[in-house]
């Protein structure tokens, strides 16, 4: 199946300008590029999207470039926002682009072959180009018409209080100009015909086709591909939790979150989504979906789905402490039968409050989770006498019975620990220092 046969099967296809097929047909292994803004230290579950656009480029056989946009990250791109965004500087855009390098390893083959994976930054040819040298040798190509009919301006162009946008400064309109320029390069120096992106991308992306006709004398050719935005069945935009964004970073969602945000992906969800972040063949795919039509309850797509994309972002050993605290969680695990390094693992996605023993055992269970943790489990005694009488406060896996309960007496797992439940899904691992 070629490249985009593939993506139009999977979902992932939006558009590309005439003559793409033929060119990626015609002229592997095809240099493409993606481009990354920097302004966060983490990827997010919007970018996988796109980096597997990049994947299946490279299984395509193709080389995939990825540019960090140490450049435009300072600037900031107007597609899809109503406002100015804050600019960041050098040393945070330089460690965010670190880490998003290790991320990007995880999915792309980095090697010297002709389809080996390489990693760029625009900051390394924009850090010595003078602005008068710019608007000489770059800016003269473009009119401001043809800029001002980009789908991302126009929308910032009219801004006005009613409208719920600020308008556009300078800055946020010449991003379009520099983005093409970065195309340029990459056309003259790594050969580089192709650009793909989401497809609020469009606009950036063919303007730097059209830079690089202008500015090889219409000799130059090169080509646009934009993959689907990642949305739910509703049409909301797919990518946040409960708790927002959904990072691939551990430290900002813990693998633990990271699996429950798939496995509760809804029914009508799971299939595109499965396509789009998973490798797993039309046939794999089918048979699942097969399986799950037999007994949608046992959730056969999401877990498949968790469990890929878990393994490929974090590690085999990071899925299987998910699964872990799922049981322990849905499936009444014994949580007594745990040693302190799993139930730890097992309960890292979760608050981690610590109260001095000391403190804490002269108190009813009612202050414990109430004034003693900053009311970070409940706000008042009140609510906590509520939650007990209906029922819905769990410690240790067992039905709180009484709000008055001294927490001398409460049973500690290895002497320190008490798991807290409150309602179907918030819990709290609550600790018990010396």
């Amino acid at each position: 199946m070629d490249l985009l046969s593939e993506l139009r099967w999977r979902g992932m296809y939006h558009d590309a300008m005439p003559g793409t097929a033929e060119h990626l047909a015609s002229a592997a292994p095809v240099s493409g590029y993606i481009g990354f803004d920097p302004t966060a230290a983490s990827l997010h579950i919007g970018n996988l999207a796109t980096i597997m656009l990049l994947v299946h480029l490279q299984r395509a056989g193709h080389r995939p470039v990825a540019l960090v946009g140490g450049a435009t990250g300072m600037i900031g791109d107007p597609s899809g926002k109503s406002a100015e965004r804050n600019l960041l500087d050098e040393t945070t855009l330089r460690a965010n682009q670190a880490g998003i390098r290790a991320q990007l390893e995880k999915f792309l083959e980095f090697n010297d072959s002709p389809t080996g994976a390489v990693l760029v930054n625009n900051y390394d040819w924009f850090k010595d180009f003078g602005f008068l040298q710019f608007l000489r040798e770059v800016g003269k190509h473009l009119t401001v018409n043809y800029m001002m009919a980009k789908d991302s301006v126009k929308r910032r162009i009219g801004g006005n209080e009613d409208s719920g946008s600020e308008g556009i400064s300078y800055t946020e309109f010449s991003y379009q100009l520099l983005q093409g320029y970065d195309f340029y390069h990459l056309y003259q120096n790594l050969g580089c015909t192709l650009q793909m992106g989401a497809s609020d991308q469009w606009g950036n992306i063919t303007t730097g086709t059209e830079l690089i006709r202008r500015l090889t004398d219409g000799q130059g050719k090169a080509y646009a591909l934009t993959g689907q935005l990642i949305t739910k069945a509703d049409g909301t935009k797919y990518g946040k939790s409960e708790t927002g964004t959904v990072w691939l970073d551990p430290a900002l969602t813990s693998p633990y979150q990271f699996y429950q945000f798939f496995l509760r992906a809804e029914d009508a969800d799971a299939p595109r989504l499965i396509r789009v972040f998973t490798l797993l063949s039309q046939a794999e795919i089918e048979a699942l979906e097969a399986e799950h039509a037999q007994n949608p309850g046992l959730k056969t797509l999401q877990k498949a789905l968790a469990k890929d994309v878990t393994i490929r972002v974090h590690s085999e050993a990071a899925y299987e402490a998910a699964v872990a605290a799922s049981q322990v969680l849905f499936g009444g695990g014994d949580l007594a039968a745990l040693d302190e390094a799993t139930l730890l693992d097992v309960f890292a996605g979760v608050p981690h409050l610590r109260v001095p023993r000391a403190e804490a055992t002269g108190l009813t269970l009612a202050v414990l989770l109430s004034e003693a943790t900053d009311k970070q489990i409940l706000p008042s005694r009140g609510e906590v006498r509520k939650l007990v009488q209906s029922n819905g406060l769990s410690l240790n896996g067992q039905k709180a019975t009484s709000p008055d309960a001294p927490v001398a007496e409460l049973p500690l797992l290895l002497d320190k620990y008490l798991v807290v439940k409150k309602g179907r899904r918030d819990y709290f691992l609550l600790e018990m220092t010396n």
